[in-house]
């Protein structure tokens, strides 16, 4: 296999599916290492149509010419064969969706890198992003992790924090992570090829928390929790599974609210939880503790509005 033209350029393995893992795929076509393939997961029927789409990391291997993979595992003898052929100084793996067997860990001379959307040992698993908002994090950040064959559980080479602001959704806080970790990897690469890689430090696994895959099923707002927890999961499910509840009899969807403390509405307002009531002209909704204040919203078969133009079509609805 002819050598590349930069002595310090790597042969790398790209694993990634999502959007999440693009900008540290450009990173990787714009700079001096060479990608030798990418691999992503197989094609699937989407959307209402159920058409066959591409993932966002193939889309954008593709626009590059890079070779693109799409195994539906990495346990065949085959595939590892033909990995392995491939002759990997390193693989950078990034939301793949894929579990990687020992045999494929220990192909690269290098070994299998992970960008992972959170401070590890915080926050392992599938949905880091939306469970730091949902748990009231103020701040979060990415891990340079080296894999092992745990669930992000290799010891760490670099971390980033980034803090996490009072209005950041799921989707305005990974599109800052997502910039962050392309960041992040690259000083982890230039500090390997310049013979100063990053110390390897163990997480204290005894401080991990695990963040759980999300589900329509939790979407559904319980109003006798505290206003603050529901306001943080309107954040966290922005832009899926998005929280809902009945308003008046109709299932709607929640896509904006804040907190407004039980002391700032008048002793009038109904406190059952799920009441509505206005207040300076605010929907409000009685909580388990406080009222969340919902500014924008989407009724069945709608668009987002804000709550105010909702306020003034039902008014005469609400009680008292």
């Amino acid at each position: 296999m002819a050598p590349t033209e930069n002595q310090h350029a790597l042969r790398i393995i790209y694993a990634g599916t999502p959007e999440f893992a693009v900008p540290a795929l450009q990173q990787l076509q714009a700079g001096e290492h060479q990608v030798v393939a990418v691999l992503t997961q197989p094609d699937r029927p989407a959307g209402r149509g159920r058409q066959m789409q591409t993932s966002p990391v193939k889309q954008a291997a593709a626009a590059s010419a890079i070779p693109v993979w799409q195994p539906a595992s990495l346990r065949q003898s085959e595939i590892q064969a033909e990995l392995a052929a491939l002759a990997p100084d390193l693989m950078i793996v990034t939301a793949y969706g894929l579990l990687l067997p020992e045999q494929v860990l220990s192909l690269p001379r290098y070994g299998c890198w992970n960008i992972h959307a959170s401070l590890l040992p915080r926050w392992r698993g599938a949905a880091p992003i939306q469970r730091a908002i949902e748990a009231g994090d103020e701040t979060t950040g990415i891990t340079i992790m080296q894999m092992d064959k745990g669930l992000d559980t290799g010891d760490m080479l670099l971390q980033a924090a980034q803090p996490i602001m009072a209005t950041d959704t799921s989707a305005t806080l990974h599109d800052k992570l997502a910039q962050l970790g392309a960041l992040a990897l690259q000083q982890c690469l230039t500090a390997l090829v310049e013979g100063r890689p990053m110390p390897a430090t163990a997480q204290d696994h005894e401080q991990a928390t695990y963040a759980h895959r999300l589900s329509k099923q939790e979407a559904e707002i319980d109003w006798r929790q505290p206003a603050e927890l529901i306001a943080r999961r309107v954040r966290a499910f922005d832009p899926w599974p998005v929280a809902w509840a009945d308003l008046l009899g109709k299932r709607t969807r929640i896509w904006q609210a804040s907190v407004v403390a039980d002391n700032a509405v008048p002793t009038g307002a109904g406190h059952t939880p799920g009441e509505l009531s206005e207040h300076a002209q605010q929907l409000l909704v009685a909580c388990g503790r406080d009222y969340l204040g919902i500014e924008k919203l989407q009724p069945a078969g709608s668009r987002i509005i804000a709550a105010i133009d909702w306020l003034n079509a039902h008014r005469r609805q609400l009680p008292g």
